[in-house]
């Protein structure tokens, strides 16, 4: 059990509680309960594994030590003698913050204010120690239920306004997707920078809106605001239902935010999608004119690929590396910046470039160089416009080995949502919170999301604990058994010839 006290420092280092009271309306009599202490209630009835309902935050704050009750306020001092703290007061202190935290028209985006609030109660969550480790996040979004019943066919009129039908996966033997009536809930799981230590994966970014709502295009401006507050963007991990948005959604800003994409390409946007100055556009990078079109068509690494493929494929994308333009200069203001002739940077030999050819035989060679060069085998640079590859141009050249590395930490998003919707303690399906509209539930995700980072930090100070002790014995680091074989490959082989 995560202790009172734990939420009360997230809440006070956020500074969260005293803007939301200096905004909530003055009545004629002070209420007993603040929002400190409603939002440490919120906490500790998600870190009990309880739905995020008001009566089970109400029991939660009432159920504490006689001390705890009265260090917050829940049992007060009034002219009758102790008073503990009702529902309806509960009720009250929470429709007030969701009052003043939501858009005057709400539109299924969360208000200014209350992202605000949620940015800085993730953010004071995270410890000190960590917020300079990394910079990488891993991104990604899932459903999350209205409790509303959807309108009926051909009306609007629910309880829930805000919600939307959306798409999501399922578990299921088929293809198509699973429609379901709420909300897109996004978030940004800090993750190890490449090849450096490991991190707890700590939320430190969310986000919730409306199915009518494009869930990239909400959550970008999440990510581009932290540099303002005093946070640096790194590697930004996303699959392809972020890269294939157009450059203008998500790639655009978050480059000029400072981060760098780590993302797969999705199968629309692999391969050769035209020229500029006669070199070939592919994968994010430009290539010599004369590269062979198999190199050029590579796809990802397939899962069950076996060591031997895996060489081969690490092979090919290493000859593919030799043929690219070398980037001679960074982006300059505007976004323009230069690149060179592969055979002119030393990396293959070119009839072209007669430099080239003095070069050892190890390198490939341009066998039948064009008749008519274009200005990427005449001149010694060229210009590259910011539009050329600006959806897909990413840290990695892609798919290559490290690329794949790179892109193998975007699975902490996933771990971020299993430890979310993990029914032994929090199970976020329908009915996990039953108050409607985007601004309670997001208040509500947020505290889940407070909750999970405590226990994952309880966890990793147990391990580190749990290393030190076997390091002072002279022991390696405990690992994590991995599964050797794919759960298709047991299947087959329990599978009767």
């Amino acid at each position: 059990m995560i202790p009172l006290a734990a939420f009360e420092a997230v809440i006070d280092d956020s500074g969260v509680a005293r803007r939301i009271e200096a905004i909530l309306p003055i009545g004629v009599r002070a209420r007993q309960l603040t929002v400190r202490t409603l939002l440490a209630g919120i906490c500790l009835t998600q870190a009990d594994s309880r739905p995020a309902h008001l009566t089970r935050v109400h029991q939660a704050l009432t159920a504490l030590p006689e001390p705890d009750q009265r260090r917050p306020g829940v049992i007060a001092d009034w002219k009758q003698g102790p008073h503990q703290l009702t529902y309806r007061q509960t009720e009250r202190t929470f429709g007030l913050v969701a009052d003043a935290l939501a858009e005057d028209k709400p539109g299924g985006l969360p208000s200014g204010p209350l992202q605000a609030v949620c940015d800085d109660l993730l953010e004071a969550s995270v410890p000190e120690k960590f917020k300079e480790t990394s910079r990488s996040l891993a991104v990604d979004w899932t459903d999350l239920e209205s409790f509303s019943r959807p309108p009926p066919h051909g009306t609007s009129d629910c309880a829930d306004p805000e919600a939307s039908w959306g798409h999501r996966k399922n578990n299921l033997l088929r293809s198509q997707d699973e429609l379901f009536y709420g909300y897109y809930f996004s978030a940004g799981v800090m993750m190890p920078e490449d090849n450096g230590p490991a991190v707890p994966e700590l939320a430190r970014r969310a986000t919730a809106s409306s199915c009518r709502h494009d869930p990239v295009r909400a959550f970008a401006p999440v990510l581009t605001a932290m540099p303002a507050a005093g946070i640096p963007l790194g590697d930004i991990l996303d699959d392809s239902g972020y890269a294939h948005r157009d450059a203008d959604a998500w790639a655009l800003p978050l480059r000029a935010a400072g981060a760098q994409l780590v993302q797969d390409l999705h199968p629309n946007d692999r391969g050769p999608k035209g020229t500029h100055d006669g070199a070939i556009i592919a994968n994010g990078n430009l290539y010599c004119p004369q590269t062979p079109r198999p190199l050029l068509e590579l796809g990802p690494l397939a899962r069950t690929a076996t060591t031997e493929q895996a060489a081969d494929h690490d092979r090919q994308t290493a000859e593919l590396a030799r043929y690219k333009l070398g980037r001679l200069t960074a982006d300059d203001p505007d976004g323009y910046h230069r690149v060179q002739c592969p055979a002119a940077m030393g990396k293959l030999r070119c009839p072209l470039r007669p430099a080239s050819m003095r070069l050892d035989r190890s390198r490939p060679e341009i066998l039948q160089p064009p008749e008519h060069p274009q200005a990427c085998c005449a001149q010694q640079t060229i210009t590259v416009p910011p539009d050329v590859n600006a959806k897909t141009a990413q840290k990695h050249d892609y798919p290559s080995a490290a690329w794949r590395r790179s892109y193998a930490r975007r699975t902490g998003a996933e771990r971020g949502f299993a430890t979310a919707k993990d029914p032994a303690t929090n199970d976020i399906s329908r009915g996990w919170c039953r108050l409607m509209g985007l601004t309670p539930l997001m208040l509500c995700i947020t505290t889940l999301l407070i909750v999970r980072n405590q226990r994952i930090l309880a966890a990793w100070n147990a391990r580190q604990e749990e290393n030190q002790r076997r390091a002072a014995k002279g022991l390696p680091p405990r690992t994590r058994r991995r599964r050797r074989k794919t759960l298709t490959a047991l299947a087959a082989t329990a599978m009767p010839p």
